[in-house]
């Protein structure tokens, strides 16, 4: 197995891309280690000294560090780990976790499905390229609220993409939309 690696926009996240699929569909974001036991993946990246968060997409595994790791430590453990997983045979994710999750639900008001459908087809494609995702929140009173994942989650330019990005675009497309916030969590 050959596994690259990308850096991304935040210096604490590498992207690791194993050359074969991680999740059949949808992102898993871990923010700690007590989160990663429904993910036999994450939950070994974890065991790793310095690792801090690790986000799962459908082709890519990002993980983050804390600030006092060195990625020329850190890196050659994490590479280990995910051929050790995927030599394993074990799943990316427990089994009865592998649920599909809809972004279009039948009661979304037309506002909302606009920002769900530019999110899909403009946002979450270059954002994943960086390493992360988004997800839609809320949209209440003007404000869309997004939740940052993976690489975007702690990323000192994740703040410019909501505001100069990802806000600019959607009050393009969709007048109501007054202002893009980052969710609190």
């Amino acid at each position: 197995m050959f596994i690259q690696t990308e850096d991304t926009p935040n210096p604490e996240t590498l992207k690791f891309i194993p050359g074969e699929a991680v999740l059949k569909m949808g992102t898993r974001d871990f923010a700690d280690k007590d989160t990663s036991n429904i993910s036999p993946l994450a939950a070994r990246l974890f065991q790793i000294v310095g690792v801090m968060r690790v986000f799962l997409s459908n082709d890519f595994i990002s993980v983050t560090k804390e600030t006092s790791s060195d990625w020329n430590e850190l890196k050659p453990a994490i590479l280990a780990g995910i051929m050790e997983h995927y030599s394993s045979g074990n799943p990316v994710l427990n089994p009865e976790e592998e649920k599909e999750t809809l972004t279009i639900n039948s009661e979304d008001t037309e506002t909302i499905k606009q920002i769900k459908d530019l999110l899909e087809t403009r946002v979450r494609p270059a954002v994943a390229m960086d390493g992360g995702d988004i997800s839609f929140c809320s949209f209440e009173e003007g404000v869309v609220t997004l939740q940052m994942k993976g690489a975007c989650a702690g990323c000192p330019s994740s703040t410019a993409t909501l505001k100069m990005g990802i806000e600019n675009m959607l009050r393009h497309y969709i007048p109501e939309v007054r202002e893009v916030r980052a969710a609190e969590f």
